[in-house]
């Protein structure tokens, strides 16, 4: 295309723009929400419990006690994980604490005690697949842990290169993991990947952790979603059970302020932390607990639940998709994730355009997440990195977000091919 007929197309795109601008939009792709109709499918968790706070082995849920959590629930969530019931522990509402507990626990006291502890030695690292969970960064940035970022691929990480980080250099204590339905990417592990860190605990540091949070473990959009390979399995067969957390929750089944969380771990991991866990609290919301026992009964019932989610929100994924394919497919300007569950869709940028169409959304009222925010300390080192939220909006409201998107995209993306010249 000639220079006069891309500063002709740039014009236009112009003209759309501030038409954009002309509309006094507010939409917001920020964060991974649920929406207010998926909310409502688990109204039903208001009294469900009539009265009756008794849990099965006759504990009145309404009482002190019982840090690893409800033996119903241990039982019903280990299903969740893939995970025995006598290593499943279940907590508060937010997967995120437990998180940080063990990270906490290891850092500081140690998971076989103060000699144990990484906080030793100096410095502690962790690997960091990217693009991927911004709160996961932030932890480790919070409690000075340096981050090494590893490349996310279809496959997972870049097994390759975690092995090689992970034996060469023993001040390496961890790495994040997002297994199914990732956080932007949208890909499930492979089969190998999860093989290959399972065994990671018999190459790394000693206290070498897998934080491995199975954030989306049933939120498949489509039937033909692929499975996750059973972590728990082959850390058994490795003998490599001290060296993983597992970690889930109901935030994005139920109630996301008001549900509950899970992890498992090997039976000294989990002696460890709920030690850690004594000085803080005396026990969850067994009340809590127990209304979601008693609302999801069983990993059948989760699957019907959780497939009136996948009919809600498969619209918005599918809008952003549709709108993405008809607008940018051949013009060079970007590439994207098309996931079969989970929360987000990713959006690559021509190198460097990604701070540039924020900021250009930005200025007409879209709100996206910030460019980089998928990276360790911010800092996407191609600047290309965009997260796209499709849950939370309305389908009309999203619809109007993502044309204005690639208005932004196109724009961008001009305008460094004519600067390029």
């Amino acid at each position: 295309m000639s220079e006069p007929e891309l500063s002709g197309q740039l014009e236009d795109l112009r003209q759309q723009y501030e038409a954009l601008r002309g509309l006094d939009l507010s939409l917001d792709l920020t964060r991974g929400k649920p929406n207010k109709e998926q909310l409502a499918l688990s109204d039903a968790l208001d009294g469900i419990l009539a009265g009756d706070y008794r849990a099965s082995n006759g504990t009145d849920t309404r009482n002190y006690g019982g840090l690893e959590g409800l033996e119903e629930a241990r039982e019903l969530f280990a299903q969740v994980l893939d995970t025995p019931p006598d290593s499943t522990y279940v907590g508060g509402n937010a997967s995120l604490s437990l998180m940080y507990a063990a990270i906490e626990c290891a850092l500081s006291q140690g998971l076989r005690g103060p000699s144990t502890a990484w906080g030793n030695d100096d410095p502690v690292k962790f690997l960091c697949p990217a693009p991927g969970y911004d709160r996961h960064f932030a932890i480790c940035e919070h409690l000075g842990i340096e981050m090494i970022t590893v490349p996310m691929l279809d496959t997972g990480p870049d097994m390759d290169r975690v092995e090689a980080l992970a034996e060469a250099d023993h001040s390496i204590k961890g790495i994040w993991c997002v297994p199914r339905f990732a956080n932007p990417s949208g890909c499930v592990y492979s089969e190998d990947t999860v093989a290959r860190i399972a065994r990671l605990g018999n190459i790394a540091a000693p206290q070498f952790l897998v934080m491995w949070d199975n954030a989306y473990a049933v939120h498949a959009l489509y039937e033909d979603a692929p499975p996750l390979a059973p972590l728990h399995a082959y850390c058994k067969q490795y003998g490599t059970l001290d060296s993983v957390f597992q970690f889930g929750s109901t935030s994005k089944v139920t109630f996301a302020g008001a549900g509950i969380s899970f992890l498992s771990s090997s039976e000294d991991n989990l002696a460890a932390l709920k030690q850690h866990l004594g000085f803080q609290t005396i026990g969850p919301d067994k009340v809590n607990q127990l209304r979601h026992v008693r609302f999801l009964k069983n990993p059948a019932n989760l699957a019907s639940h959780m497939a009136q989610h996948a009919a809600l929100i498969r619209p918005r994924f599918e809008c952003v998709l549709d709108t993405l394919e008809r607008e940018l497919a051949g013009l060079g300007m970007g590439s994207w994730s098309k996931p079969r569950g989970g929360y987000f869709v990713s959006f690559e940028t021509l190198p460097g355009l990604a701070k540039r169409v924020v900021a250009l959304a930005g200025d007409i009222g879209v709100k996206l997440t910030p460019a980089g925010a998928t990276f360790p300390y911010g800092e996407d080192p191609n600047d290309s990195n965009i997260r796209l939220s499709p849950t939370f909006p309305s389908l009309e409201d999203l619809t109007a977000a993502m044309n204005a998107f690639v208005v932004c995209v196109k724009l961008a993306s001009l305008q460094e091919r004519l600067n390029r010249g």
